[in-house]
């Protein structure tokens, strides 16, 4: 009865009901990101603490992640008939976090086709059971009803969605902070969804998943791109070159310091005191820097 209930107030309630959630930024005609809080998952945002996108065409709406939970998603789905009248059509999972996936079963309700890449999608299966237990700590009664599922469309690199007049094409350049990161651009309006190949304003999270060098080279082909816009996986609408400070030189930053310090015979009990203090200024530094430190020794020592 309780998922019943958030779902149906997800539903029916005025789009103005999440502003505290989710915010609305337009991007370009018929191009929205919906950023989510940058806070921890709880029952307030139901898992939605990431940015989202919809792009409408003529022929239906697309979605750029489902929503972290099924009650996640019909909270995101009340965002979008604030912002559209077409009916979302296909569903992009942009990696296999799980505000990228675990929203799937409620689009698939709705008649929407869900499309990821073959290593999201692998990722997904291997951590859903984990990040569903996690959940259930962190947003309590809001999971009811969250069931894996996965993507109708897989794809191993690229794929071009043809809707309503618009190009969308769906680029895995590499791993990033997850094994299947993808990228979302749309060439006529120069814009990008990065997925979490991008964070700004926060500190990147560098996970035993994660592949920091990779992550180089996929931040790299949306460099390459020279983007107008781009829409983070977390943080509001950007810049290129916001986005470059703030995950590429830090990552850069890390793994540069991080190889002197191999070499120099360090461990990695103390591969915490490498230097990070110019990005002190990025949200969550003191809680997760230490952490990706840590990683990133263990992925060089492997190189």
């Amino acid at each position: 009865m309780k998922q019943i209930s958030l779902i149906l107030f997800a539903l029916l309630a005025p789009a103005a009901a999440f502003a505290d959630v989710l915010t609305v930024q337009p991007v370009a005609a018929g191009v929205w990101a919906i950023e989510g809080p940058a806070e921890q998952r709880d029952p307030e945002n139901l898992g939605n603490n990431a940015t989202f996108g919809l792009i409408e065409t003529s022929e239906g709406a697309v979605l750029v992640d489902p929503g972290g939970t099924r009650a996640g998603a019909a909270m995101l789905h009340g965002v979008v008939r604030g912002l559209t009248d077409q009916p979302v059509r296909y569903v992009i999972n942009t990696g296999g976090q799980d505000h990228r996936w675990l929203g799937n079963g409620y689009w698939k309700e709705q008649g929407a086709t869900v499309i990821a890449s073959a290593a999201a999608v692998a990722d997904q299966q291997a951590r859903g059971s984990l990040q569903l237990t996690v959940l259930s700590q962190l947003v309590g009664n809001g999971l009811e009803g969250t069931r894996p599922s996965y993507a109708d469309v897989v794809f191993d690199t690229d794929h071009v969605l043809d809707l309503g007049g618009r190009q969308i094409e769906i680029h895995h350049a590499g791993a990033a902070h997850t094994p299947g990161d993808s990228f979302v651009w749309l060439p006529d309006q120069r814009a990008v969804f990065t997925g979490d190949i991008v964070y700004v304003g926060r500190i990147p999270g560098v996970m035993e998943f994660s592949d920091s060098a990779s992550w180089l080279e996929a931040f790299a082909a949306i460099e390459a791109l020279a983007p107008l816009h781009l829409i983070p996986g977390h943080g509001p609408l950007t810049t290129l070159e916001r986005a470059q400070a703030d995950t590429r030189d830090y990552l850069t930053n890390l793994r540069d310091r991080m190889r002197t310090y191999i070499e120099n015979g360090g461990d990695i009990i103390g591969s915490v005191e490498v230097d990070q203090s110019a990005f002190a200024y990025l949200g969550q530094f003191d809680s997760l820097a230490g952490r990706n430190a840590q990683a990133v020794f263990q992925q060089l020592e492997w190189d």
